[in-house]
């Protein structure tokens, strides 16, 4: 089952609705090849992406010789010929990294960073790029390059963002696993939209991703992911900074102290799905044996998010810094989104002492935090503060003001662990009445990724959802 006229739709189908893990055995097994697991990926991505538009850039030809240069070595790494795509922000060579952005060139780079070493060392093989928000900026993957990004369960939702593309090919069974950078929730909220596991490491946990970024180095954490909790408790074991780390392989039998958060930081209620959702998986935390009680963090919410608003313009006013030297005269007015202008523009006109500030609700958050978490050992909140909302809610021509209390309501729950440079995950637990998914986020202090993914695998025994697929997917193909 290696050549392309030998795999049929079918087949291509069947082999997407595995896991990672179990795609990488079939390898081992030798029912198939290397080449034979990316040309199943290939198959799914024609026939399934014209409707999700989940792929920024296809790298079809790149992956078949990467998978046949694979079957040509004698030794098989954990995940050799498993097809995965970097995000458009992600140095990949051979790729060009455009960040879905007007104002950058399509010239492929010549290499990548150790993160992206660490995971072709393992034998992965990227069919292509996931498709962003310009720079990351939005909670909605609706670049005005390209491509528009529909949620699997319903193609008039958003799947959130700014991974947007990786939560959407991941939830169809495009790919197993699909690279996702978290600046301010952007792993956890498309997660949370689309039904699988996002978690989002720590400060300091993973090997260098990018280029080094004053703001960048503190706020983006960046993982994979995946539908399965076994596939990002690896992801994250391969891409440790710690070579060899061995991965958290099951439950344990510790019982937890669980702090159930429930507002926002501002203090808003979520939508009554959202608080249903939080209350029914502090329920199944209880009936697991663990204590749950409601809490509240201790900080000021409403200086917090100010900060990071403040360090989030900061991000778009270097995107417009770099975009004034265009080749051939180009404007960057021509070249960038209005809500990458708009948010430049507000950080120009901060006060130098605005940054000051923000700096410091970092330096703090470690005491504030590390106090806390003497007296609790997990908190559960909602990820976003209501269910995954209609394609242009957030749109990129939405205007700034609107954006900036809308966009940040929704998702004023994930930027603290940006700030704080501590773990979360997303886990999909619940969904609407709609039948969109609403992910359960569950927080720790530093270093307590372990905890995370053994409590997500105790998580995913109790409420499977292996067997959950959207609308448009390759189960519902393959029906």
């Amino acid at each position: 089952m290696s050549a392309r006229n030998t795999l049929t739709r079918t087949d291509a189908f069947a082999i997407g609705r595995l896991d990672a893990h179990d795609q990488a055995a079939m390898v081992r097994s030798g029912d198939i090849d290397a080449a034979g697991l990316v040309e199943a990926a290939i198959l799914r991505i024609e026939a399934l992406d014209p409707q999700l538009q989940a792929l920024s850039h296809c790298a079809f030809a790149q992956a078949r010789r990467e998978a046949a240069a694979l079957d040509g070595i004698a030794t098989r790494s954990a995940m050799t010929g498993v097809p995965w795509l970097p995000k458009d922000s992600l140095d990949y060579p051979g790729m060009p990294t455009r960040s879905c952005s007007r104002s950058r060139s399509s010239t492929t780079v010549q290499s990548g960073y150790p993160y992206v070493e660490r995971l072709v060392a393992q034998g992965l093989v990227a069919v292509g790029k996931s498709s962003m928000p310009e720079f990351g900026l939005l909670a909605s993957t609706e670049p005005l390059l390209g491509p528009v990004t529909r949620n699997p369960w319903s193609l008039a939702h958003s799947p959130g963002g700014s991974s947007g593309g990786a939560a959407a090919a991941v939830a169809a069974g495009l790919v197993p696993f699909a690279h996702g950078s978290d600046g301010g929730g952007s792993i956890r909220l498309p997660s949370s939209c689309c039904g699988v596991v996002g978690l989002k490491p720590g400060r300091d946990s993973t090997v260098r991703v990018r280029g080094r970024h004053l703001v960048e180095d503190l706020l983006v954490a960046d993982g994979m992911h995946a539908r399965s909790v076994r596939d990002a408790a690896w992801a994250f074991a391969a891409t440790h900074l710690q070579p060899g780390r061995e991965m958290v392989r099951g439950p344990s039998a510790r019982r937890l102290r669980i702090a159930v958060i429930e507002c926002g930081l501002r203090g808003a209620v979520p939508h009554p799905e959202v608080r249903d959702a939080v209350a029914r998986t502090a329920e199944l935390c209880a009936s697991l044996g663990h204590r749950v009680e409601r809490a509240r963090w201790p900080l000021d919410g409403d200086a917090f998010l100010t900060a990071f608003e403040d360090l989030w313009s900061h991000l778009a006013a270097d995107c417009v810094d770099a975009a004034r030297a265009l080749p051939g005269g180009r404007r960057p007015e021509d070249a960038l989104e209005p809500w990458t202008l708009a948010l430049g523009a507000r950080a120009a006109n901060l006060p130098t002492h605005a940054l000051e500030a923000a700096y410091r609700q970092i330096a703090q958050l470690p005491r504030q935090l590390s106090a806390f978490f003497e007296t609790q050992d997990i908190v559960l909140t909602p990820v976003v503060s209501a269910p995954p909302p209609l394609l242009g809610t957030f749109a990129p021509d939405v205007p700034i003001d609107t954006l900036m209390q809308t966009m940040f309501a929704w998702i004023d729950y994930t930027p603290l662990q940006n700030m704080a440079g501590t773990p979360a995950i997303s886990l999909p637990l619940s969904g609407s009445r709609d039948g969109l998914p609403i992910g359960s986020m569950f927080a720790a202090d530093r270093g307590q990724e372990d905890a995370l993914l053994a409590l997500a695998y105790e998580l995913e025994a109790a409420a499977p959802w292996a067997g959950r697929w959207p609308a448009h997917s390759v189960a519902a193909s393959i029906a």
